[in-house]
This record gives C-alpha cells, structure tokens and sequence, in this order.
C-alpha cells in the first residue's frame, strides 16, 4: 500500500522558506539529527523491553478476535450504540468515528453499515437528558459501552449508574444486562466488580496505556467496528507506520523529525502548536492530538526531578472556517505558533461548482471546478499567506481518508510524542496534575471520609461566590 502512504512534508519550517530569523538553517537541522538519532535506537529498545505498550497494540491478535467475536454477537439487532467514557476513552473513537463514516451517518440509513453512534464525554444534564428523551422505548435496541479502567472516574460512574437504573427499572436484570458492555481493567477495579457480579459482557483497557494512547486497543476498535469501520486496515496502517517511526535514519524517520522540529521551535518561543485540518473528516483528529500533545508533554518536572513546567500549548482549527477566526491572529500576532496542516489528496465524494448567474459574472471563475480543488486552494493560500508572515508551517498529506492512512496517522504521532517527551527530558506517559481535580470532585460530592470532607471546606473557601465582587 506505498502510494496510500501519508506523507510528512517539513520544507516550510526551514530558513529558505521563512528566512533565518524564524526557520531552522540546515546546520541547525544536521544538529537536530544528531541529537535526535541516538533516542530512536533508545526508544526500540525500551519498546522491545515492554515499556512502551502502546507501540504493541496494532499487532496485538488476540484483541482483535475479542472485539471482533463480540461485535459478532451484539450488532444485529442494535440501532444505537452508547460510549460512555471521557478523555482518552472519547476522543479516539469521536475522531475515527468523525474520520471514516459519511457526514450523515448517525441521520440517514443508507448511508450506514452499524448503529449510530453517540458519545458522551461530558457530564452536561441537558445533553444525556435530551438523548435519553429522542430514545424513549429503545433501550432494547441500544448497546451502552462503559469505558473506565478503574471504574471510579466521577463523569463515567454517574451516567453508568444513571443507565444501569434506567434499563433495571424498564427492562429488568435481565434485560440490564444484555445492553451494558463494560471495557475496563481485566483483573481488578470498582467496574470490574460491577461487571463480574452482573455478568456483563465485557472488553480490556489494556495496562500500562494511558487513554490517550488507547485508540488502538479495545477502547477504540469496539464503536469503530461496529460503525462498519475497517479495523483491520486501520492496524494495517499503524503497522506500516511502525516500520518508518522506527527507522534509525533520522532522515527517514517522519516522528523522529516532526518531534525534532517542534523541540526546536518550542526552544525558540514558539510554544504553540496548532493543528489545522483542510478536510472537516479529520477534524476530531485534531481533538484527539489536543490531549495527546498536552496531557503527555505538560509537566512540572523533568525525569531528574527538575521544575521546568514546560509543555506547547496544542490548539485546534479547521480550514477553511478558521481562516475567517484565527488567521487574523497567527499573522499579524505573536510569532509563537508552529502550524501543522492535514491536506487530503482524494476525497471520497466530491462535486462541481455550477455556473454563476449572468448578473453575477465575477463569480464565473468558480464555475466548473470541483470543491476539493477549492478546499485545497485554500490551503495553499493560507501557508503561503503564514510564510509570507515568517511562521513556520508543516503539513501531513493524507493521498485519502481511509482506515489505512488514519491508522498511520494515530501511529506517527503517538511515537512522536514518545520522541518529543525524550528530547524534553521528561515522562509524556504519565498526567499527574489530573489527579487534584478528580481528588477535589470526590470531596465536593462528599466522598465519605474527613479528608475528604476537611478537602471539600477548604475548595468551598477558595470558589464560593463572594458577592462583593460579582458585578
């Protein structure tokens, strides 16, 4: 599959491009390489000594067949399939969901091989109360996929509790259990227990995986499958990516260089990364890269324990819509940004732009291209507009969105990240800045315990409302 490839394109970051002020020479580039060629021979080796599980998923059969031999079991019958689940137990199946169905999937029949899918990331009342009223009668005909490797993420557990109730009280034990799929620990943990007391089926969050690293896994490949996603191909992809991320040629080596190149900027003060897709299908890609590239490189410390509270700042645009939002300020603002486009060479449908009306003969110049032509008009348009400004651009090529090339794509900038965090010297697989805010949850819903309730007092003093300053 050498000509569905994704391609990773850097010639737009260098000083031949931007000028020497703002892009990297290529005696600065030849420095990058050799600071970045020993940790790729350090990263296949830690992956051969199983530190690096993520880097083993798409290779991973027996997941597979589990999630295949389920799916088997529960998509006849099942209109609408539920994930609950937030983070990393969201994001990846929102973006390959976004990526490789129709626009209309979850609208119009005819244009989808599964249920609909609806994933709720969120706590908002509203949003799963709206949900739960358009279901009405058809719980019977809708899969809820709780996704929680302990069981006791505060969001998760409420609207598992929420459903469990509703499909006891309308279906009974019974019925409760043939619509609840649990994906959680194999072994252990509060879901885990759930799961083995009510005898729901059930899928792996596999150790050692954070969950923005788990698309790839169960997590994942459970709603893509049953979407009528072609898993397969979408590991296909990651392996094949494998071979290139792992390449000891720096040259050859698309995340070693890509993590190379924001190292640099980012020690140049452009500590803002922004992810533009031209190509509405990967625009949850870029969701999905938002908490890869920040929960994984912002950190307080480094690995000897050093305060270095470092970490780009990732932000999401879609063109064209956001060159009427943002564009404005990545030009004429700060140059602190690092811009990464995903172009797409081959959409899968696309159409022809119709004759103007004779009173309007300036719009004539439209008339007889196709949209993708335009969409991809205007992304040249806004690089160049970014170069002409000295901001440096890179731009992944997608020759068509399909499983293979987004599996590519999840893969390449997975190991990225593993490169970025060795070059910063610091721990990307790790978020433990996440854990105070679930901590303070637990102690606001009155978690039973006097830390907690001592914890809940001095959150309350620090965030109640103070009337004299609300104007």
């Amino acid at each position: 599959m050498s000509n569905q490839e994704i391609k990773f394109y850097y010639k737009n970051i260098t000083a031949d491009a931007i000028g020497p002020e703002h892009g990297i020479s290529k005696s600065q580039f030849e420095d990058l390489a050799r600071e970045t060629t020993p940790l790729i021979a350090q990263l296949n080796e830690e992956r051969k000594l199983g530190k690096t599980p993520y880097r083993d998923l798409p290779f991973i059969a027996e997941s597979l067949k589990r999630v295949k031999d389920l799916i088997a079991e529960v998509k006849d019958g099942c209109e609408n399939l539920v994930v609950f689940g937030i983070g990393g137990s969201a994001l990846g199946n929102i973006a390959v969901q976004t990526a490789l169905n129709p626009y209309m999937h979850n609208m119009d029949d005819t244009q989808r091989t599964g249920p609909r899918l609806f994933v709720f990331d969120n706590v908002d009342p509203a949003q799963l109360a709206s949900f739960l009223d358009w279901l009405g009668d058809g719980l019977d005909k809708t899969i809820f996929n709780v996704i929680s490797k302990s069981g006791r993420t505060a969001e998760t557990a409420a609207q598992f509790l929420i459903i469990r109730q509703l499909l006891l009280d309308k279906l009974g034990p019974d019925g409760c259990k043939k619509q609840i799929i649990t994906t959680t620990d194999a072994n252990q943990g509060t879901l885990r227990a759930i799961t083995d007391e009510a005898g729901f089926r059930s899928l792996v969050v596999p150790d050692g995986i954070g969950g923005r690293f788990s698309v790839l896994s169960d997590v994942g490949l459970f709603s893509a499958g049953m979407c009528g996603v072609d898993i397969d191909s979408l590991l296909v992809g990651a392996r094949d990516m494998d071979k290139r991320v792992s390449s000891e040629d720096f040259y050859k080596n698309p995340a070693a260089i890509n993590a190379a190149i924001n190292y640099h900027f980012y020690k140049r003060g452009k500590k803002i990364s922004v992810m533009m897709p031209y190509c509405y299908a990967l625009k949850d890609m870029a969701d999905w890269y938002r908490q890869l590239w920040a929960e994984s490189l912002g950190k307080a410390t480094d690995l000897a324990g050093n305060e270095v509270f470092l970490g780009p700042t990732p932000v999401k645009a879609l063109g064209t819509t956001d060159q009427h939002s943002q564009v404005q300020l990545y030009r004429e603002g700060p140059n602190d940004k690092l811009f990464t486009f995903l172009q797409v060479g081959k959409f899968d449908k696309d159409l022809t732009i119709s004759p103007a009306p004779d009173c309007a003969s300036e719009l004539g110049f439209l008339a007889g291209k196709d949209l993708s032509v335009l969409l991809n008009s205007e992304k040249k348009a806004t690089e160049y507009a970014l170069l002409e400004s000295k901001r440096p651009c890179l731009t992944v090529v997608f020759p068509e969105v399909n499983a293979y090339t987004v599996g590519q794509f999840i893969y390449l900038f997975e190991v990225t990240t593993s490169f970025a965090g060795a070059l910063f010297g610091i721990n990307p697989y790790d978020q433990p800045a996440v854990e105070l805010g679930k901590e303070a949850t637990f102690a606001l819903m009155g978690k039973p315990g006097d830390e907690y309730t001592e914890f809940a007092k001095k959150i309350r003093s620090l965030t109640n409302v103070d009337e004299s300053f609300l104007v």
